[in-house]
């Protein structure tokens, strides 16, 4: 068989940066001529009332900076004077703000004190971050003001616990970039991390966990640490006078019905089955005892849930209220994700109760469950938000909606008149890997800096008396695999600077190939303050394409930078030259673009399918689409599971069945379909495999059935019936609903496959 690939060098150049390196950029700005010094001489003048934190803030920064600090005063001065102000601005949302920098002063007003601090953090970007008493700010003028009123960022501090001074420091990156709201993620199944002074056991008990699986769920083994760590109530008010300050809203998360296992492991009575142990797998690896009510040590989601009983309910309203004690956000969090309905299917009590209290069923029992805590909340003048699955059964009265599975639970809510967060996790979960070559363990999924920044919060298919139920944006960080505050920096930057200037600036505005000219100056700002962060921007871009014949493969590389990219190819005894590329194997493929990112390999295995045409009958789910049906014959096998799942085509509950055009009638000795299985994450091996072969493409014969492998996650299928053919087709059968008692049950089970091998 004649097998090639074809080398095809893109190169992107950018010429110079922007003038001004403002993120996210503001509405409307005009560069003047010359600029403002900024020296120890200079004053801040503060003529709108309780502006002198303001003022506090920025002499913090320069002393940092810089090395000194300026004089704060509330009368005006006729020249070298930075002015901070009010002034009535016309538009809907707070946080607008003005700037005009001239020859003799800098003033900064704001239509109320956020868009002071606003205009604030736009100076601080302005200014030089460097050791000298002359800072020169260029001259201009500007209008400012947000799109959205809800600019988000989450942090899950229940699966890897960080300290108060991380947390202000991450509040701190917020407010950089002018996010107005902090979602604190206080509890789950793996640690509680708030102190409930009514519950001690809270945080002495399900504070703490005795171990922590290694690498990638389900974990090779497991450490044995005991791990945990909670926040005292005074620290708590110190993080939220701190965000205060910097005026962000704290929103607490309190997961309830479901991941609940920290609070069940410390009182036992709100589980529907209390003196039944804790369910963990033999093949679990697990530090310390196993009976009992335990502690999760490994990630996923857990059938233990909260009971809908009268004690329940009393203990959640007795920990809600110190909660509305310590947190004076609008909003409280109350999870509502991930609630398996086994306990309640098996609860005599919760069977009663769906009875008498007329619910269709146990989606019915978690509406009532979400409905009772909003009554309660809503009584002492808050409001709750929670994930999109509290649409299940009947949405809550007053509710606000969080987007998370895709954009489909948004749209609904704001189709029933309420408000909506989105956070979908195809675009803002922060806790995806952001390189196509980065081997530290993440969660999965593959969300560059460019998919970031192109996200668009208002779906399409929301009518213009619709849209105005979504209220911004947020990006989530889960911390399964993030252990320490320098990984949650690369996790989150550059991507945070993306995300801002969605949630800030004009929609029309928004402007990639400016952004990108903007790039290196953030990147400096980042090594100037030592932040962490991630170079993937820099890495060369690989796309493995079909060649218009479908004879072949096409390995597409992109790079940033116009000087030559080198490869090495392996090529058993045989080298030779492709213009500035030395090439050495067939296989496996090696490329580097000089001085920047890191080398991105690929190994090829060809067969008889590679880059051959192929159809799909269904296409796959969009959270897994993979490069669609290509995924199957681009000669990439998956090697690191979910780590690598854009190499996936899934499906949702339907089954696969592909159709590949070979060109030429062949004799075929095998044909295997790869696929994966992660019950954790709801990915289960399919009921059955079958392989037809055909001539013409319509009449296909029936090669094997198969309906089981032993080999463990990376499943291969395979049929070994010899036979003469142009056209094979595949057909995966999906494992349908998954049974009570398996990970994600009562949900359609996902199907995934990575590669179709003919030989």
């Amino acid at each position: 068989m004649k097998k090639y690939i074809v080398l095809a060098l893109l190169f992107i150049s950018y010429n110079g940066l922007a003038q001004l390196n403002i993120v996210p950029m503001p509405a409307e700005i005009k560069l003047g001529e010359g600029s403002f010094i900024i020296s120890p001489s200079t004053k801040i003048v503060v003529l709108g009332g309780n502006l002198n934190k303001i003022a506090g803030l920025l002499n913090e920064y320069l002393n940092t900076t810089a090395g000194f600090s300026l004089k704060v005063q509330s009368t005006p001065a006729s020249s070298n004077a930075i002015v901070l102000n009010f002034e009535k601005l016309d538009h809907p949302i707070a946080g607008a703000y003005t700037m005009n920098i001239g020859s003799k002063e800098i003033y900064i007003a704001g239509d109320n004190e956020a868009g002071v601090f606003n205009g604030l953090q736009t100076l601080l970007q302005l200014i030089p971050a460097t050791k000298t008493n002359q800072l020169s700010i260029p001259q201009l003028t500007l209008k400012d003001y947000p799109r959205f009123a809800y600019r988000g960022m989450h942090l899950d501090v229940a699966r890897h616990f960080f300290p108060v001074s991380f947390i202000k420091k991450y509040i701190d990156y917020l407010a950089a970039y002018k996010f107005n709201t902090f979602h604190w993620h206080l509890t789950d199944d793996q640690g509680w991390r708030i102190e409930i002074k009514k519950y001690p056991k809270l945080t002495a008990v399900g504070g703490f966990r005795n171990g922590t699986i290694i690498g990638r769920y389900p974990g090779t083994g497991n450490d044995s640490i005991h791990y945990g760590g909670f926040y005292t109530q005074e620290q708590i008010k110190e993080v939220v006078k701190y965000a205060a300050d910097r005026y962000i809203d704290v929103i607490p998360e309190i997961e309830l019905p479901g991941h609940a296992s920290a609070a069940i492991a410390a009182y036992p009575q709100l589980s529907c089955f209390p003196n039944e142990d804790t369910k963990i797998l033999e093949s679990t690896p697990w530090a310390g005892r196993r009976n009992g009510k335990q502690v999760q040590q490994t990630w996923g989601v857990f059938e233990d849930v909260f009971c809908p009983s009268e004690f329940t309910f009393n203990f959640l309203e007795n920990v809600m209220d110190e909660v509305l004690l310590l947190f004076p956000s609008k909003y409280i969090h109350i999870g509502g994700d991930e609630c398996p309905k086994e306990a309640w299917k098996k609860s005599a009590f919760c069977q009663k109760l769906i009875k008498d209290k007329k619910l269709k069923d146990e989606h019915g029992l978690q509406s009532y469950f979400i409905q009772h805590m909003e009554k309660y909340i809503n009584g002492k003048g808050r409001k709750i938000i929670g994930w999109d699955e509290i649409l299940e059964g009947g949405l809550a009265p007053n509710a606000t909606v969080m987007s998370w599975r895709g954009e489909e639970g948004g749209i609904e809510a704001a189709k029933q008149n309420h408000d909506v967060v989105m956070t979908p996790g195809g675009w803002v979960y922060f806790d995806h890997s952001q390189s196509s070559s980065d081997d530290s363990v993440t969660i999965g999924g593959y969300t560059p800096l460019e998919k970031v920044y192109g996200y668009e919060p208002v779906p399409a298919k929301l009518s213009g008396d619709k849209a105005i139920y979504i209220l911004g944006a947020q990006a989530n960080v889960w911390t399964e695999y993030i252990k320490n505050e320098k990984k949650i920096e690369y996790m989150i930057f550059p991507r945070l600077a993306a995300l801002a200037e969605v949630l800030w600036s004009p929609k029309e505005q928004r402007d990639w190939k400016n952004f990108e000219k903007r790039l290196p100056a953030i990147f400096e700002r980042y090594d100037q303050q030592k932040t962490n962060y991630s170079k993937a921007y820099y890495e060369l871009k690989a796309t493995v394409l079909p060649t218009a014949d479908f004879n072949g493969l096409l390995w597409k590389l992109e790079s940033k930078y116009d000087f030559p990219i080198q490869m090495n190819f392996n090529n058993g005894d045989s080298v030779w030259t492709y213009k500035n590329a030395t090439l050495i194997t067939p296989s496996i493929f090696v490329a580097n673009a000089t001085g920047k990112g890191t080398p991105l390999s690929q190994t090829f295995s060809f067969n008889k399918a590679t880059g051959k045409k192929i159809t799909l009958a269904t296409e796959p789910n969009k959270s897994y689409p993979g490069d669609g049906a290509f995924t199957l014959v681009n000669g990439v096998q998956n090697e690191k599971a979910l780590s690598r799942s854009r190499e996936f085509i899934g499906f949702a509950g339907k089954d696969l069945e592909a159709v590949i055009d070979l060109l030429e009638s062949q004799p075929i000795n095998q044909i295997t379909l790869h696929t994966f299985e992660q019950t954790g994450s709801w990915i289960y091996r399919p009921a059955s495999v079958s392989f037809y072969s055909s001539e013409n493409g319509t009449d296909f014969i029936l090669l094997e059935k198969v309906d089981s492998v032993n080999e463990k996650r990376h499943l291969h299928y395979s049929s070994n019936t010899k036979t003469q053919a142009r056209y094979i087709k595949v057909i995966a059968k999906n494992y349908g609903i998954i049974p009570t008692g398996q990970p994600g049950s009562g949900n359609p089970a996902w199907l995934f496959a990575d590669e179709v091998e003919v030989k």
